[in-house]
């Protein structure tokens, strides 16, 4: 593995945690931003203990002027070559709302579309100066499916996944690559606030394993587990009146009661 400048964001836990500690090697320039100042250093220590080099920022990517200056700061300091924007929230609608509190909506939408959006358009221009740089986006399978129980979550997901396919057309002329990471259930704090079951569950190690592996080979778009890219295919076989159908029974099983 060639020496990287590597960001990460959501760096404190789950799988922006295990992706620091699968790129700290030996020459690698780790920049982990997170939001807990705590679990940011005791990571940084372990990755330090692995020989990279650290520099973590604690900041609220939803702080998007303050998102855009680190960037930029951070990247005139040490030019970026891979860039991970994996912070995301998530979580389903309680049974007993109708609809996701729009202040929390609004949180979700922002840290888990506009920020990367934001971000890698900014880093998308100076990488392609440079004529090199890579680019991934942490988004979810949640994004192949109308989910009734998690829809603002759905929606941000499918919005990145469609954003990452058109820039990856529009940055291929540029030297740009871009990976879209769509995993399933993750053994991480996100997913064990989650009342429904977890099929398939994967320890955050294991996926950043076999994330990293993929991304070193080139890979545009990577599912994790592996099983849920045979289910997403075979969802696209089946009628969509059927599919609703069984998602809006889904919703009604009373998961958590």
């Amino acid at each position: 593995m060639t020496a990287k400048t590597i960001l990460i964001t959501g760096a404190s836990s789950g799988i922006g945690a295990a992706l620091a500690r699968a790129y700290a090697v030996p020459g690698n320039r780790l920049m982990l931003w997170g939001r807990n100042e705590e679990r940011l250093n005791a990571l940084a220590e372990q990755c330090r203990a692995r020989g990279a080099e650290l520099e973590i920022v604690r900041f609220d990517l939803a702080d998007f002027s303050q998102l855009l200056d680190n960037l930029g700061a951070s990247d005139t300091r040490n030019p970026i070559d891979l860039a991970i924007f994996n912070a995301g929230l998530g979580g389903s609608l309680p049974r007993d709302r109708v609809a996701q509190d729009v202040h929390a909506a609004q949180r979700m939408v922002n840290v888990n579309f506009t920020a990367p959006v934001l971000g890698a358009n900014l880093l998308a221009e100076r990488m392609a100066k440079r004529g090199q740089g890579r680019i991934v986006f942490v988004g979810s399978v949640a994004a192949s499916f109308p989910l009734p129980m998690a829809p603002v979550y759905a929606g941000t997901k499918a919005g990145l996944a469609l954003f990452a396919e058109a820039f990856q057309l529009r940055l291929e002329k540029y030297g740009v690559d871009v990976t879209l990471v769509s995993p399933g259930f993750v053994d991480t704090p996100m997913s064990r606030s989650l009342s429904e079951p977890r099929p398939f569950l994967i320890g955050a190690d294991a996926a950043a394993a076999i994330i990293t592996r993929k991304i070193e080979r080139g890979a545009r778009h990577i599912v994790v587990p592996w099983q849920f890219a045979v289910i997403r295919a075979l969802v696209n076989m089946v009628p969509g009146v059927i599919m609703r159908t069984v998602l809006t029974q889904l919703s009604r099983l009373p998961f958590g009661e």
